[in-house]
């Protein structure tokens, strides 16, 4: 007979909000659904006083250049379950079996990361809270200097945990602010200054236009956040100064 296995749900903290972890939980629990946590962009957030990382049958955290600490690549899994664990740690060591020799019965990766590099990230680890807080400055100076644009909605932060504000990003409605998210874009970049759009959704990659996904009516809630989401540079080594001159730029576009 064929081992039973369980359906997962990832769920996903993008820019450093963490999802509603109660609700996705019990649903999880109701459902027998295991709940995997991608908390790759919000480590040093919050969820009740909980950090982010922290929820699920397993989470995963990220430590790529562009995250808040950095170990130039790479990232964490961690859970409370040992046998998740111990059978990470199995095939990231390309699933080698207890042998003299080398002996595989399944196909694993080196997806270890060197001692060296995790000392990199133990040493930022003690100033996440320093970083986390230059993050929420940055982003609430955009906000002040920008949210009164009519069509400029900035990412609200939820009233059950704290964000890390990895990036600092808003919607542009082109129709109320006579400007397009892509026209901020390009003009930034002119300057040399790099903004992105947010997340293109999964359901729009040509890697999976074939799947099927689900529509909330008749609207697609993520593709329109697609179409209209920017994310403003938002690195913790911004200054004060080089900030005032994109907010300068981008005022420059809508008065």
């Amino acid at each position: 007979m064929q081992k039973y296995k369980p359906k997962a749900l990832i769920s996903v903290d993008l820019y450093g909000q963490s999802c509603d972890y109660n609700a996705i939980a019990d649903l999880c629990e109701k459902y027998n659904v295991l709940l995997i946590v991608d908390a790759a962009e919000a480590l040093g957030a919050d969820y009740k006083d909980k950090k982010c990382g922290s929820f699920g049958e397993m989470s995963i955290l990220s430590f790529n250049g562009n995250k808040i600490i950095t170990t130039s690549g790479g990232g964490m899994l961690v859970s409370n379950n040992e046998e998740y664990v111990n059978k990470a740690c199995f095939l990231a060591t390309q699933a080698r079996e207890p042998k003299i020799h080398y002996e595989h019965k399944e196909l694993g990766y080196n997806y270890r990361m060197s001692n060296l590099l995790a000392a990199v990230g133990r040493g930022q680890l003690e100033v996440i809270d320093d970083r986390v807080s230059v993050r929420r400055s940055i982003f609430n100076r955009y906000e002040k200097a920008l949210s009164h644009i009519d069509g400029f909605t900035f990412m609200q932060e939820a009233d059950y945990g704290k964000s890390n504000r990895w990036l600092s990003t808003l919607t542009v409605d082109e129709k109320v602010a006579g400007i397009s998210r892509t026209q901020i874009i390009d003009t930034l970049e002119k300057e040399n200054i790099e903004s992105r759009p947010v997340w293109k959704p999964m359901h729009l990659q040509p890697l999976y236009k074939k799947c099927e996904y689900i529509k909330n009516d008749d609207r697609d809630v993520s593709a329109e956040l697609f179409e209209n989401g920017l994310c403003l540079p938002s690195g913790s080594s911004l200054s004060e100064e080089d900030q005032g001159r994109i907010i300068d730029i981008i005022l420059s576009l809508v008065n």
